[in-house]
């Protein structure tokens, strides 16, 4: 790719709007030169159609549940919680193949970009055939993810999951989990596969599913692995109160509590989710530089609960968002339903703003978020600045949302008073990958995943 310059009339850099953006793109994909302030573009310079955000990281994705979107919204039972969803979503975990598996992934990838995410980091266990049994090439279904983030053109963080064991008090899987299975070994070399293709949008790092589904051995024998790598290494942890109830029972001690004690998690950590928690275990993680991920879209579809929004941002702690089983699918849904969750329970406005620092709610979640996320995905530098990926997502003024909105305010617009949003363009390494919220690729890969739904589900 050439090297070339944009000129866009306002961008977010540094954390602000910033009038006047001319920018560069090496031929690596990678923004050579930020300037602000350049009042008209110079010549032979690309005028960008509309104000400039930096793409969005989304931290946390199971590409397959995709597949399961929308089918879980009905009770035939007294009640009904994320356990019985997670037996029910079972169905398609047990099932789906390694060509339907990128059939999804690719349609998900698509809305993603279309949700203003160009980065994505998959959350991945699962390893084997629908059945159980081992695959031929035990990365199958990371080349599925890989492939399928190639054909729509988004950036991917593979995260290969450790997954051995049922629960805190059974050591091994259930049946209908036996696709799950992992160990410390296979999760290291899952990842030096997906390094090893050396593709230019295309990283990974580890995971561990949980504390209820990985003994403290696998942990310490997959950390000693990794080494000092510098990789994201992430982990669900306290989604559920009965998982904190069942650590308590376990281990004597809250789920962030035993692992800050017992493995003293680093800046690599991402704990995903963090729901249940008490102020002692969020000053116990801010002090280990660790981050985490809430899914708001999710956490409210599954019934899990409020996150303490207030003190991790109180605390400082690194704080991405990530869309986790897809029922949203774009960022400013996530950052409005984190944000209503505390007003709703609190009965306040404006919670995550910080007159002091950041007076709009959705400046400092989504500041929070863009900073947050590259680490997320193990990207050393995020956003529009010198040497980042150049990604970015070009605003569409003209739509109703945002029609007349003093453009101080367009990013609150965006989060607080628009539908799903609707970009002009969508760059991923400086390519052009969505244009006015249509992909070159848009009527095959919607084809392929409606074929795959109805393979899947026609006895539904």
């Amino acid at each position: 790719m050439p090297e070339h310059r944009l000129w866009a009339p306002r961008a977010w850099i540094d954390s602000c709007w910033q009038e006047g953006a001319l920018l560069g793109i090496d031929s690596q994909g990678h923004w050579s030169q930020v300037q602000t302030g350049v009042a008209a573009p110079p010549p032979h310079t690309r005028v960008l159609p509309g104000p400039v955000l930096p793409g969005l990281v989304n931290a946390h994705s199971h590409a397959f549940q995709r597949a399961f979107a929308g089918l879980s919204e009905r009770r035939d039972s007294d009640a009904d919680d994320f356990w019985s969803w997670r037996d029910r979503m079972y169905r398609v975990a047990q099932r789906i193949t390694a060509p339907q598996m990128q059939a999804v992934a690719a349609h998900l990838y698509v809305e993603l970009l279309r949700g203003g995410y160009t980065q994505v980091c998959d959350f991945h266990y699962l390893h084997h055939g629908p059945h159980g049994q081992p695959m031929a090439d035990r990365a199958t279904l990371c080349h599925a993810l890989a492939d399928a983030a190639a054909e729509a053109g988004i950036g991917l963080t593979v995260l290969p999951v450790l997954y051995e064991r049922a629960g805190f008090t059974q050591p091994v899987l259930r049946e209908d989990q036996r696709r799950f299975a992992s160990t410390p070994t296979l999760v290291h070399q899952l990842m030096r596969d997906m390094q090893a293709l050396a593709r230019p949008r295309l990283n990974a790092g580890v995971a561990i599913h949980s504390l209820r589904a990985a003994s403290p051995s696998a942990i310490s024998e997959l950390r000693w692995l990794v080494g000092d790598e510098d990789v994201p290494i992430h982990m669900h942890v306290a989604e559920q109160t009965q998982e904190v109830q069942d650590c308590l029972a376990a281990t004597g001690r809250r789920p962030i509590d035993w692992l800050c004690q017992e493995f003293a998690p680093d800046a690599r950590w991402q704990l995903v989710h963090a729901t249940h928690t008490i102020r002692a275990e969020i000053d116990a993680l801010a002090a280990t530089g660790a981050g985490i991920v809430v899914c708001p879209g999710t956490e409210g579809n599954l019934g899990d609960g409020f996150c303490s929004l207030a003190d991790w941002l109180r605390a400082s702690v690194p704080l991405s968002i990530g869309s986790d089983s897809h029922v949203t699918r774009n960022w400013p849904e996530e950052l409005r339903w984190l944000e209503y969750g505390q007003r709703l329970q609190l009965r306040q406005r404006n919670v995550a703003a910080s007159p002091q620092q950041q007076p709009a709610s959705a400046a400092r979640l989504w500041n929070a978020a863009l900073s947050a996320g590259g680490r997320a995905a193990g990207q050393s530098l995020w956003g529009i600045m010198p040497g980042a990926r150049a990604d970015a997502l070009v605003m569409d003024t003209g739509t109703p949302a945002l029609v007349g909105i003093p453009p101080s305010h367009l990013l609150d617009a965006l989060v607080f008073a628009g539908a799903e949003p609707q970009w002009r363009e969508v760059l991923v390494g400086g390519e052009v990958v969505l244009r006015d919220g249509r992909h070159a690729q848009q009527e095959a890969i919607t084809a392929r995943f409606r074929s795959v739904m109805e393979s899947l589900w026609h006895e539904a």
